[in-house]
């Protein structure tokens, strides 16, 4: 079996799952602070987070009513960044970011995680 070569790839870390959240949070903040944004779309991750300090609660079930909650504001989140114009999401995405370019983040879905083998010619 013949032996794989390293390679000169770069693997950026992603961060994990903490750091992800409080990206998104800090998106949220922003994107909450900018006039481009509609106003309208502004009163999702608000009644949001009154429903999560609210003492009403839709499924009153001890381990479920926390899954709801936690689905609620994922959702929530996804819904205001989707619906807040895709330049201004890209632009405060690359301040988070730091070095990567807008172009970059709207079409971050499109990596394909795959491995690289070299092939002699």
């Amino acid at each position: 079996m013949p032996e794989k070569k390293p390679t000169n790839i770069t693997v950026v870390p992603q961060g994990g799952v903490v750091r992800n959240v409080l990206n998104q949070l800090k998106l949220i903040a922003k994107l909450m602070g900018d006039r481009r944004v509609n106003m309208f779309a502004k009163l999702i991750p608000v009644g949001a987070l009154i429903y999560l300090i609210s003492p009403i609660d839709a499924i009153s079930i001890p381990f479920i009513g926390a899954v709801d909650d936690a689905a609620l504001l994922w959702l929530s989140s996804y819904v205001f960044t989707e619906l807040c114009p895709p330049t201004v999401v890209a632009e405060h995405m690359k301040e988070l970011a730091g070095n990567m370019t807008a172009e970059e983040i709207l079409h971050q879905d499109d990596v394909v995680d795959a491995e690289a083998t070299d092939i002699k010619e």
